[in-house]
């Protein structure tokens, strides 16, 4: 299966330090996933890697020769990906402006029925978790439902090296456990909804509301 990790944050420089502490704590993801779930693929979303328009446009409102190649190209790892890890700090306690202006470029069809781990971190002693909070809200309405277990890292740069691997005063087992319990929920429910999808196509059983804004009116 096909795993996604959001990296939440596009601030490239100092203040704050150290820059992007989000880039360490997704490499810090990446690497224990790999190592309890290596049957699988993992790959990091960068919103650095986007050139995403100052007039905000989704993916779905462009025709098919306007699109952006790289929003088109995501759009589709988004919809072949089997779940997603979402890696944010908190911003004015909730989740980072960056992380919710890319993934509020798809629509929530390529999202669905798919779970989701959030992940949130801080340099501080507070870890993002109220940022976890709003997150659960804005990642149930795309669809990919977050799975109960959450990872929070307060201090991230004192837990983790710049190439995600643990300071060398860390207990690396004691952190590894920390994150298995979350990400193995999220491939739990992942395998089951890869199997029910190839019973029943939800997006056939439930249509998609990808075309019309009235397509969400009651009668």
């Amino acid at each position: 299966m096909k795993f996604l990790i959001f990296l939440g944050t596009v601030r490239d420089s100092t203040p704050p330090k150290p820059p992007r502490l989000g880039l360490r704590v997704s490499k810090a993801c990446s690497t224990c996933f790999k190592k309890v779930h290596n049957n699988h693929s993992i790959e990091l979303v960068d919103p650095l890697d986007y050139e995403l328009s100052a007039v905000f446009k989704p993916h779905f409102a462009y025709s098919r020769s306007t699109v952006p190649v790289a929003l088109h190209e995501l759009a589709e790892k988004i919809e072949s990906a089997d779940g997603y890890i979402m890696i944010s700090p908190e911003y004015n306690h909730s989740m980072s402006p960056a992380l919710s202006n890319l993934l509020n470029h798809f629509g929530s069809s390529l999202f669905s029925y798919k779970p989701s781990t959030i992940v949130t971190y801080s340099a501080g002693q507070w870890a993002g978790v109220r940022a976890a909070v709003s997150m659960r809200t804005f990642l149930s309405e795309l669809g990919c439902l977050p799975v109960s277990a959450m990872i929070h890292i307060p201090k991230a740069q004192e837990v983790f090296k710049k190439d995600g691997s643990t300071q060398d005063n860390v207990d690396e087992d004691q952190w590894l456990e920390y994150f298995k319990r979350a990400f193995n929920q999220m491939v739990w429910w992942a395998e089951a909804a890869n199997a029910q999808r190839g019973r029943i196509d939800p997006h056939n059983l439930i249509k998609d509301f990808n075309r019309d804004p009235s397509q969400r009116n009651a009668p």
